[in-house]
């Protein structure tokens, strides 16, 4: 089995089953934490896919878009966070 049919019959439908599992998380997600970490998840698993495209098609055009999207993945994450980390606080400095 050489790498590229590795690629489309063993990564390929797994990174397709999550893409599934975590689109189901995002609907069923009690909190709004729940849905965030599902489209972080589904960022960084488009990540991947764009790095097996890249591998089965021989072009590394498409890694620059891999970079920057993960970038504003984590600066997302980091930023929701902050909002999170920052909200509790005033919660709690408005009931004291």
């Amino acid at each position: 089995m050489s790498v590229h049919q590795y690629l489309q019959f063993v990564i390929l439908p797994i990174i397709c089953l999550a893409y599934l599992i975590i689109f189901i998380r995002f609907l069923k997600g009690p909190k709004v934490v729940d849905r965030v970490v599902a489209i972080d998840l589904i960022i960084t698993s488009g990540v991947g896919l764009i790095g097996v495209f890249c591998i089965l098609y021989n072009n590394a055009s498409f890694l620059d878009v891999a970079m920057i999207l993960a970038l504003i993945a984590f600066l997302s994450t980091v930023a929701f966070s902050y909002y999170l980390d920052n909200g509790e606080s005033k919660k709690k400095k408005k009931n004291e």
